[in-house]
Order: structure tokens, then C-alpha cells, then sequence
């Protein structure tokens, strides 16, 4: 079996569905713990970057989805719970970009994380359906 490092890209399809592996952030640290909330949805702004280019690199646009379902890690302090707050990052740039009533309103998980890999602040994964082709 090869092996992935951690925070690698990993896309797959299935029927009309795109789903996405998790992307981590850029931004490195603990939110509640020297990060901010605004520090937070700037990375989990950086994730839904990095997920929106590798779909495009994979299904060669972004144009004709749909966004299903967000789930948000955010690497939390025991006692932050601002976790939704942070993924709003995430959410926020794909309602701008697929509109936050149609095409862009999708389902979210957010959840707070004792560690996630390489320390990243945020990791996000999302599914997408392919509604033009």
C-alpha cells in the first residue's frame, strides 16, 4: 500500500459526488492557545483554497457543484469552543463563490481537536456533487 504524508491531497469520485481528504492549513498552533478566532477563519479560509484547488486540478473546474458537506477540525485548546466560528472561514468563502442560497448552502460538522497533523490550526474536508458536466 503507498504511503500518504500526512495533510497530502487525496481526492476520489463516486457517481455524481467529489469528496475531498482533509486539507490542512498553512497556519501552525493551537486556537485558545496563542490563536485567535480570526486567526482560526483565516486558516480555515486557506483550507477551502487549497480544497477548491485540488478539485479544480482533479475535475479540470470548479464550475457545475454543488457543496454537500463541510466537516471543520480546528486544533483547540481544552477549554476553546469557538470551533464553529473558525470553520465560518471555510464556509464563508464558498458561500461567495457558489452563493449562499443555492449551490454554496451545504451541511458543516465543526469540531475541536486535541492535535491534528503536522500542528496545523485547522483541517477541513469537504463532499461536493457534480451537477454540470
Amino acid at each position: 500500500m503507498q504511503s500518504v504524508p500526512a495533510g497530502a491531497a487525496r481526492k476520489g469520485r463516486t457517481g455524481n459526488q467529489l469528496i475531498t481528504s482533509g486539507h490542512v492549513s498553512t497556519a501552525l498552533g493551537v486556537l485558545g492557545g496563542g490563536l485567535s478566532v480570526e486567526d482560526g477563519y483565516a486558516a480555515a479560509e486557506d483550507c477551502a483554497k487549497k480544497i477548491l484547488n485540488s478539485v479544480y486540478n482533479t475535475h479540470g473546474t470548479i464550475n457545475g457543484l454543488k457543496v454537500i458537506k463541510l466537516l471543520g477540525c480546528v486544533y483547540s485548546a481544552p477549554d476553546f469552543t469557538d470551533q464553529h466560528l473558525v470553520i465560518n472561514g471555510a464556509s464563508d468563502l464558498l458561500h461567495k463563490i457558489f452563493g449562499k442560497e443555492s449551490d454554496g448552502y451545504h451541511a458543516r460538522s465543526a469540531l475541536g481537536f486535541a492535535a491534528l497533523p503536522t500542528g496545523a490550526a485547522v483541517e477541513v474536508e469537504a463532499i461536493f456533487e457534480v451537477i454540470g458536466e
